[in-house]
């Protein structure tokens, strides 16, 4: 059996420090902790060695926390004999726990902070050792970089013959692997150690460019660097860092904006002297960033240039990876890199490991930002830099660049190679410090969907400097066919459906209940008794469970232009939720549609879809707090994505008839959502997911968890199926970045 006896340990807790119960404080929670180290002492004198699953749920004030349990065998406790368990607020977490030997004692530590908290649940359970491994296997095939896409009797088999190679024992190596998919640290500490050890195995080799550039013959990359007034330190920090640079054709086309300080123009002519490769234009009147700007392209020779702000540094293999770009994709029109803030100690924070190219997020907001380099022609054919948009100066330009480029013509360079300088009074240390950028942004915007979509409106995001763009509706509107599988369900179908119907402003739509043999009496009546709605319709689909197989027979029935995938546990928050998810699944251009679903608690259920986490794909935001700005405030940002989740998402009828539906045959449970939305993007159209459509989603409720062996085989097949399926592109995704974590969903650093 896989348990072999549970321990309730749940009241058997003694505080141990840094502890205090809230007694009758008023509290909802039952201890605060009064520092940064709260521990409870579990109340057993003994525990057999073998193989645990440590069940935790808390309840605090954080929406995360980071628990430890510690277990003394005999050598007292220590950070060796430990394990570490991130929990969300209210949620049941678990993890694998061995017992080398008998355990004398244990030691709990709740969380690494000060606050309030209840433990909710805390168990051990006993785990019969083939249980065990066959968990751990199939983390380590989900979630490790080393075993993605194994089977799991070939990471058993894997770690097995490591170890015989001198790698120690494979149950240490195994454990050892299983504890990195849960380590977990605070960002800002992240960083730092990202940057010692990471970084460094990304730097390309000064002698890998190809000969002919190392003799000076590559592309000829002029730096556009307009000044004024500027810090005398930080400029020579910013000019010696394109000096620096370990690819050497460049030229650094300074445009000084009529400075007032004498001794700024008389460095800046020292320096024109020393490098020939420093042009420098002195203007005579101050015109502002866009007129410097311009008079810095006006005596570009570059095939390209590249922006760089006056107090900014770039890293010394950033030319030489851009030049390496344009040799790997000649057409390129624009290449963009990750970056990051540097503070006024030079230390760096703050890393913006961008996506791909990302038309729908560059409305949004301008994520390119730096380092941006664009095709001189380009630049030039657009009218170069236009004056009243100072402050969105760079996103109003690549705006008027977006209609001559797509994917093909666009290069992310997924490294750190500019630095942002955070000083007092920089939008680099708060995006508020300029507000006169939000009001040129969104001219910006608004001038580029005047021109790109008549009848679409630009107005302000929810958050400074982002955007939110509202696109028109055909006419007539056209019918959205809204397709709810359901087997039973009472309490969550009535709910789902009333919603649909009373909150709901969209003027145009029918609901397909596409019935899955019920039996219950008061479901079927619930269902007779809707159909009196003439929006309304009860189809049955007598035949086994398989998802994909209900909604591609409710698709053959539905007289929509668009369809509708809704589960049968949803619930709208904001009327205009059809609304907003219509008006982008009527773009030409755009494929699926999602939504921002919410558990009951107004915590973050889907974000979003991204590729790779688990083994084959995660949630975006999984359990951020509805407020949350997100990464890189991507929480409030239409954008697109490679997969949104079928619990909520529309898309024309026609586009889901030409990629063939559903997978029935592979996929009759789980990922089916995301195998449609990566064949719909193979077929050019550009998936979405919108932040104002917002729904409750009450997860799986209908369906049940899959907490049985046959159900676990199940999900198996259809995971290795989607591996097998889409390779090597589940672990690309262009929506996310490289850097990025494919083990948790909430953007921390891989």
């Amino acid at each position: 059996m896989k348990q072999l006896f549970r321990l309730e340990l749940t009241n058997r807790l003694a505080p141990l420090g840094d502890l205090e119960a809230c007694g009758d404080s008023g509290s909802a929670f039952t201890w605060r902790s009064s520092g940064i180290d709260p521990r409870f002492r579990v109340r057993r004198k003994r525990f057999l060695p073998g193989w645990y699953m440590l069940e935790l749920k808390l309840r605090h004030t954080e929406s995360s926390a980071d628990a430890r349990l510690y277990f003394d065998t005999g050598a007292g406790l220590n950070e060796a004999q430990s394990v570490f368990l991130p929990v969300r607020s209210n949620r049941v977490s678990k993890r694998l726990v061995y017992f080398p030997r008998t355990v004398k004692w244990l030691r709990f530590d709740p969380m690494e902070s000060a606050g309030q908290f209840t433990v909710e649940h805390f168990h051990l359970v006993r785990l019969a050792p083939w249980f065990a491994l066959d968990r751990l296997a199939q983390r380590l095939a989900n979630m490790h970089a080393q075993f993605r896409g194994l089977k799991k009797r070939e990471v058993i088999d894997g770690l097995k013959a490591r170890a015989v190679n001198g790698d120690g024992s494979w149950r240490e190596l195994a454990l050892r692997h299983y504890n990195e998919t849960f380590s977990r640290r605070r960002q800002a500490r992240d960083y730092q150690h990202w940057i010692k050890y990471e970084e460094p195995l990304h730097i390309p080799d000064p002698n890998s460019l190809d000969a002919v550039f190392q003799a000076g013959d590559g592309p000829l990359i002029s730096i556009l660097l307009p000044t004024f007034n500027t810090d005398i330190k930080l400029l020579r920090d910013c000019i010696e860092s394109v000096i620096a640079q370990t690819y050497p054709n460049w030229q650094l086309c300074i445009a000084d904006d009529c400075s007032s300080d004498p001794q700024l123009r008389e460095w800046l002519l020292d320096y024109q002297a020393r490098d020939c490769r420093i042009s420098l234009v002195l203007r005579e009147k101050n015109g502002h960033i866009s007129a410097a700007s311009n008079s810095a392209l006006a005596v570009a020779c570059g095939d390209f240039v590249a922006l760089l702000d006056h107090d900014d540094t770039l890293v010394p293999y950033s030319l030489q990876c851009v030049c390496e770009a344009i040799a790997t994709s000649p057409d390129v029109g624009l290449i963009y890199s990750d970056e990051d803030k540097i503070d006024e100690q030079g230390e760096r924070f703050d890393s913006h490991f961008k996506p791909a190219w990302n038309p729908d997020l560059l409305l949004s907001q301008n994520y390119i930002c730096h380092l941006t380099v664009l095709r001189t022609e380009l630049v030039r054919k657009v009218g170069g830099f236009r004056e009243g948009y100072e402050g969105s100066q760079d996103h109003d330009l690549l705006l008027r660049c977006l209609p001559y480029l797509d994917a093909r013509k666009v290069v992310h360079i997924p490294k750190v190679l500019y630095h942002w300088r955070a000083i007092a009074g920089s939008t680099a240390q708060d995006s508020g410090q300029k507000s006169y950028t939000e009001s040129t942004g969104l001219a910006a915007v608004s001038d580029y969907v005047a021109q790109a979509c008549p009848g679409a409106v630009a107005v302000a995001g929810v958050l400074p400097n982002t955007y939110r763009v509202c696109y028109p509706f055909p006419e007539p509107r056209p019918l959205v066919s809204l397709l709810v599988p359901t087997r039973n369900g009472y309490e969550i179908l009535k709910p789902c459906v009333d919603a649909i119907l009373e909150k709901t402003d969209y003027p145009n739509f029918e609901l397909l209940i596409l019935d899955n043999q019920s039996n219950c009496s008061e479901t079927l009546r619930y269902m007779e008794e809707v159909c009196a709605d003439p929006r309304v319709r009860v189809c049955r689909w007598d035949h086994p469970f398989n998802y994909s197989s209900i909604n591609n027979y409710g698709a053959g029935l539905a007289r929509g232009e668009i369809l509708g995938l809704v589960n049968n546990d949803i619930e709208p928050v904001n009327s205009d939720w059809l609304s907003e998810m219509v008006s982008h699944a009527c773009r030409p251009e755009i494929g699926c549609v999602g939504a921002k679903l919410y558990y009951p608690d107004d915590t973050v259920q889907h974000g979003g879809v991204i590729l790779g986490i688990g083994g084959v794909a995660g949630h975006s935001h999984k359990y951020f707090n509805r407020s949350d700005y997100g990464y890189f405030s991507r929480l409030h940002l239409v954008q697109n994505l490679s997969a949104v989740t079928g619990a909520c998402l529309l898309l024309r009828k026609a586009i889901f008839e030409e990629v063939g539906g559903l997978d029935e045959e592979n996929l009759p449970v789980a990922f089916n959502d995301v195998d449609l939305c990566l064949k719909v993007r193979d077929a050019g159209y550009r998936n979405l997911w919108t932040p104002y459509a917002e729904l409750y989603h009450h997860e799986s409720v209908s369906r049940g968890a899959d907490n049985t062996m046959a159900k676990r085989k199940r999900a198996q097949r259809e995971a290795e199926y989607m591996r097998r399926r889409w390779g090597d592109l589940l672990d690309t995704d262009p929506a996310y970045n490289p850097n990025l974590t494919l083990v948790h969903e909430d953007f921390s650093l891989a």
